[in-house]
């Protein structure tokens, strides 16, 4: 645990707070600039999350809450542990936070100017250099428990998709197995694996996936969305067949269901938000405990729905209740089932009010505005914070969801 900041820098941290919520977004963007100039920096990075804006935003929202919770760090136990699984997914490394701390010092000089005093300089050097401390203690950590694992491993691992399976008409799913035959280390339900992929005519690729298979499988199974303009998800439904190699880093993410106190457990999801809740129902399903579980899903139309006949098959077996919602398309009129409510529209938080049992805990993973209008919803129900659980697959920082 690195040395407590002194009150003098606490207290320039925390001044700084105006001036990052004026120009955080100016200081990201130009500290990515100056890192991405680098290649073997840039390779770190899922570059479609530079396109389209959202990692500059979700590190501007990540570095205004550690402003403002400076002298009081508790408060982002969660961000923190988020931050060092994707950090280890990626195979992120302590040579390489030197190259944040200079690009970072440096956007901050840019973009501030005369405003950027030394002593503010170097409050912020020291700043950051406690965080990252703590950072690359917790993702020691990991790294060791990986290694140690029955199965784990440290690095990119090669794996080979041993099947491809067309699930709906926008999700594949591929079926991994490692090229060296040796045991995979169970995964939790919840977790992703990362990727480090070489698209032709794009280059070095990182990208995370859900794993959609149960725990204790000898195989990891990610389901992928065809998404409109993605480099790598067309490329892996177009061009990657069965028998290719893919570079793989062991599960991550901790994003893994708490049931052991409650029996009563939703499962609130949209879209291809519905993965990692497919491996939670195989973990459920495998422990043999008796769960009160509510599956609501929204999907599109019919042909983009994915898992279907699994989730009608545990509704018929008692397994859990569904409710699926179709916000394209009329809700099809040739499938039924016990236990199994088919809706028209969107999941939508006047819907959920009125079927919120302040007593369960409240999975969600989907679009980032699915889950805001969602949480809000729980939260404003009464539901306590602690039972609220979400998994946001994209670059926005908690911060963005939670309203800090």
């Amino acid at each position: 645990m690195p040395s407590p900041l002194d009150a003098k820098t606490i207290s320039i941290i925390k001044a700084c707070v105006p001036a990052l919520e004026a120009h955080g977004l100016d200081i990201t963007r130009e500290m990515y600039k100056r890192l991405l100039s680098n290649p073997d920096i840039r390779d770190l990075f899922n570059m479609s999350h530079q396109k389209d804006g959202e990692q500059p935003k979700a590190l501007a929202l990540a570095v205004l809450a550690y402003a403002r919770n400076i002298d009081n760090l508790g408060a982002l136990g969660g961000m923190v542990e988020r931050i060092t699984e994707k950090h280890v997914g990626l195979n992120i490394l302590p040579k390489h936070y030197p190259y944040v701390a200079d690009a970072l010092l440096e956007a901050i000089a840019q973009v501030l100017g005369n405003a950027a005093t030394p002593e503010i300089l170097e409050a912020w050097g020291k700043a950051y250099w406690f965080l990252a401390e703590i950072l690359i203690g917790r993702e020691e950590q990991i790294y060791e428990a990986h290694a140690a694992a029955p199965g784990g491993w440290v690095g990119w691992r090669p794996f080979t998709v041993r099947r491809k399976v067309r699930e709906s008409d926008t999700i594949t799913s591929f079926e991994l197995v490692p090229v060296d035959n040796k045991p995979i280390m169970k995964h939790e339900a919840g977790q992703y694996l990362s990727f480090k992929l070489d698209v032709p005519g794009h280059g070095s690729q990182r990208r995370n996936y859900s794993i959609s298979s149960e725990p204790g499988a000898d195989h990891y199974r990610i389901s992928v969305r065809r998404a409109d303009g993605g480099v790598v998800s067309q490329w892996l439904h177009d061009t990657v067949q069965e028998g290719q190699m893919l570079d793989v880093s062991a599960p991550a993410g901790d994003f893994t269901p708490e049931t052991e106190k409650n029996s009563k457990i939703v499962l609130l999801c949209a879209g291809v938000g519905q993965t990692p809740f497919i491996s939670t129902l195989g973990a459920f399903l495998k422990d043999g405990t008796k769960r009160d579980i509510h599956y609501i899903h929204g999907v599109h139309t019919a042909q983009d729905e994915a898992f279907s006949d699994y989730i009608y098959d545990l509704a018929e077996k008692n397994a859990l209740k569904a409710d699926i919602f179709y916000s394209h398309s009329p809700a099809p009129t040739n499938r039924s089932s016990k236990n199994v409510t088919l809706h028209e529209g969107r999941v939508t938080a006047e819907w959920l009010k009125p079927h919120i049992d302040i007593t369960a805990d409240y999975n969600i993973c989907g679009p980032d505005s699915f889950m805001r209008d969602m949480i809000k919803a729980l939260t404003e129900a009464g539901v306590p914070e602690k039972q609220i659980h979400y998994e946001f697959f994209g670059s926005a920082a908690d911060t963005e969801l939670v309203g800090a």
